[in-house]
């Protein structure tokens, strides 16, 4: 290769590399969508239920067009909306939250929530090539954000704490029952506790068996066991962000759990020698203010459309 040739291709990778930056930084972050599956999990003869699932907000007080579009979800008409944890960003980011759900609250659509380390931790810069190492695991220091203060807001609007809890909800005239862990990711889940909250719910109904929704922030195997052997028909799970940057035609190269990178984003099915459910991962939609990068890989909410199977 002559020199004027080797320049030319130096110059060519550079400009594409600063086109893929660009991309990654200024123009995916921002392209929301939303990603739809339909789940035959409901009993025979039950009416649909379409339920939202947000995760991993990460959000921070000045990022008015996603607390916009966040809101704009509720033209979705969903029947329930579940909080998959990460919802904040940055210690000053509560009223921005609860502004963006306030639609839910207001159209009278049961919301229920579990946390994730983001709702107790503010960010701070890290080097990301660690994430492809191994999972970023236990915070040694302080709770910073006032976690407290979101939960009483949370629930003085009747939104469902699912932290190591359960709850028995009827919607649509279908009875569901929804039980979570608190992140795993940072070991403050109890499964114990959540599973005597289970044991703590009403009788069913003599000619029902309520459906089991299992509800988690990070998808580490022992918790999606524990939900699965739970009686989970499906479990809402988020933390991954779908790997946030993604190789084209490979995926995910880091889930920054123990699930399997192929897993790391959308529906797939979790199971073991007797039971499965359906496992839905959000890529979400944020991302660290430190690492506000996307590629291959857009900010997303599912919308799961639960129906009988005939």
């Amino acid at each position: 290769m002559t020199d004027g040739s080797f320049r030319r291709a130096a110059t060519t990778v550079g400009v594409v590399a600063a086109g893929a930056a660009a991309w990654a930084t200024l123009v995916e972050p921002r392209l929301f969508t939303v990603r739809r599956h339909t789940l035959p999990v409901l009993p025979d003869g039950a009416a649909p239920v379409r339920v939202l699932q947000l995760s991993d907000l990460h959000l921070a007080p000045w990022q008015h067009r996603k607390i916009e579009w966040v809101r704009s979800l509720v033209e979705l008409s969903p029947d329930l909306v579940i909080l998959t944890g990460d919802l904040m960003g940055h210690a000053e980011a509560r009223p921005g939250l609860l502004r963006a759900l306030e639609p839910f609250d207001a159209a009278g659509i049961p919301v229920a929530f579990v946390y994730g380390s983001n709702d107790y931790y503010g960010p701070r810069a890290k080097n990301p090539l660690k994430y492809l190492q191994a999972p970023s695991r236990l915070h040694t220091r302080e709770p910073d954000i006032d976690t407290d203060r979101i939960t009483q807001a949370f629930t003085e609007r009747g939104f469902i704490d699912l932290n190591n809890s359960a709850a028995r909800l009827t919607v649509r005239g279908t009875e569901f029952d929804l039980f979570g862990l608190n992140d795993p990711h940072v070991s403050f889940h109890d499964v114990p506790a959540m599973r005597a909250a289970i044991a703590q719910l009403p009788n069913a109904s003599a000619d029902a068996t309520p459906v089991r929704l299992g509800v988690v922030h990070a998808p580490y195997q022992e918790a999606l066991g524990a939900l699965l052997q739970d009686g989970a028909a499906v479990i809402f799970a988020g933390h991954t962000h779908g790997g946030q940057v993604r190789a084209p035609f490979a995926g995910a190269l880091t889930a920054n759990c123990d699930l399997p990178t192929d897993q790391a984003r959308g529906l797939s099915v979790w199971f073991d020698a007797e039971h499965a459910a359906y496992l839905n991962v959000s890529a979400g939609l944020g991302a660290s203010i430190y690492a506000p990068v996307r590629f291959c890989c857009r900010p997303e909410a599912s919308l799961l459309t639960l129906e009988s199977p005939r």
